[in-house]
């Protein structure tokens, strides 16, 4: 059989080659359309805490699917040092991990607000910034908190809904073995390792916070940072502030800590005191993930933490 193709057949070979290249190319497109549409839902396996008729506690886990772009991602207190040495070092160890998670959520849609209480001025003139305090001034739903704790507004446990914090932070919780390191306002900006990208916003201000949400009509807010005992409760723009306005809000359990010193009650080690605040906020204010279900990498773990998973 004579294999040499005449010019007719070359040219309809070279037209189904043509076609082809064009359906081939038309099913990766529509791939990296599917890919992207689904990129843009956020399925969280969000964990909670309910009393039971026995008086024990239910935990469930329910899957949810919240729209990127009705998603904000609050970093709470982040600060470059803390008076508290271990605290401090902790912190350094969490900003890598966090910093890879906030850029995954942000290329997905999500809207990073970056939260560094008290030094905010440190930012005057950067367009994240400015940006939290040119939104459109907006009515909030019920009053902001107006207490005044650690030089923001604060919002105090609410003995309608909260039991006692199930650690005794009442010394400030410095963790460090022997003497323990002496109060002070050690932090002057964010950690450097927290990137500030374009179309992030940079607040510490409740109202502010409102009028960024507000704006974006965004309806669903993740809080990470620390400390999850203090400021990641009590800041004007975390998690009672945000369950009050109405939000949907879930706290990302492996991007916190907390300040307990295992000395006190209930003399625990320290993560095992972070992990019981976790089961009270998610028994009293609003469900948990973890970074897996943004990454599909496993969590992040302290390397002081030696407990077995």
């Amino acid at each position: 059989m004579n294999n040499t193709s005449t010019p007719l057949s070359r040219r309809v070979h070279s037209l189904l080659g043509s076609a082809g290249a064009l359906l081939l190319m038309s099913l990766a497109a529509s791939t990296v359309s599917t890919v992207s549409a689904a990129d843009s839902t956020l399925h969280l396996n969000l964990r909670s805490r309910t009393a039971t008729a026995r008086g024990d506690v239910s935990i469930t886990e329910k899957p949810v699917a919240w729209e990127a772009k009705q998603t904000a991602l609050i970093i709470c207190d982040m600060w470059d040092d803390h008076w508290c040495k271990s605290a401090s070092r902790r912190v350094g160890e969490l900003a890598g991990p966090l910093n890879e998670v906030v850029k995954q959520a942000r290329a997905r849609g999500v809207f990073i607000i970056h939260a560094p209480s008290s030094v905010t001025g440190f930012y005057k003139d950067t367009p994240q910034r400015r940006l939290a305090q040119s939104a459109p001034l907006v009515k909030t739903p019920v009053p902001l908190a107006t207490a005044e704790r650690w030089g923001t507004a604060w919002c105090w446990p609410d003995a309608k809904r909260e039991k006692v914090l199930p650690i005794d932070d009442s010394d400030m919780g410095c963790s460090c073995t022997g003497a323990k390191c002496v109060i002070r306002e050690a932090w002057t900006r964010q950690i450097a390792t927290i990137e500030l990208a374009p179309g992030d916003a940079l607040t510490d201000n409740g109202q502010e916070t409102w009028n960024l949400l507000a704006a974006r009509g965004i309806t669903n807010v993740i809080l990470c940072g620390v400390h999850l005992n203090m400021c990641v409760l009590g800041r004007p723009f975390a998690i009672r502030q945000q369950v009050y306005l109405g939000r949907n809000v879930a706290l990302l359990r492996d991007l916190t800590d907390t300040m307990y010193n295992p000395e006190r009650p209930p003399g625990v080690d320290h993560f095992t005191g972070t992990d019981l605040v976790v089961a009270h906020v998610e028994r009293h204010w609003c469900p948990s993930f973890t970074s897996t279900d943004l990454t599909g990498k496993p969590a992040f773990k302290f390397k002081e933490d030696q407990r077995s998973r």
